[in-house]
């Protein structure tokens, strides 16, 4: 049964379950730096929580507020940072980010973008980043 995913109510699960989203919850905003002060905080022990803490999510997390894009850019000076700053002025948190090396001129990055909190539509972000000088091509990755 390993890698299924189950929605199952939380009155029936173990309190540990429950702490350990309060835990990541904590760390999330900031009201804890690492693991151990989050263990501390909401009483579990900090063995638990790294155990886990990757295997625990809130339903409301596993909803499609995630997506990934995959943008083409120039090798040029700053235009990552560039990327960044644009999408940061969505109000989009990155995730994760995973760039090739360059060649031939230009770098690929796939970015994980949380969108619940997106200021305009999808579709205006990647016409937005399409249209920077620095930008070759911007797409969605459909999963």
């Amino acid at each position: 049964m390993a890698g299924k995913f189950l929605l199952v109510d939380s009155e029936v699960l173990p309190e540990v379950f429950i702490k350990t989203i309060e835990a990541k919850q904590l760390l999330a905003s900031g009201e804890v730096k690492g693991l151990s002060a989050a263990a501390k905080a909401v009483g579990i022990s900090r063995s638990a929580l790294y155990k886990y803490k990757d295997k625990v999510f809130e339903a409301i997390e596993t909803q499609k507020t995630v997506v990934t894009v995959v943008i083409v850019l120039k090798d040029v000076l700053g235009a990552l940072q560039s990327l960044l700053k644009l999408i940061a002025s969505y109000h989009i948190n990155i995730v994760t980010i995973t760039q090739s090396a360059p060649s031939d001129g230009a770098a690929s990055v796939s970015l994980d973008l949380r969108i619940s909190e997106m200021t305009e539509s999808l579709e205006t972000l990647l016409k937005d980043i399409n249209s920077q000088s620095f930008v070759i091509s911007a797409k969605e990755v459909i999963k």
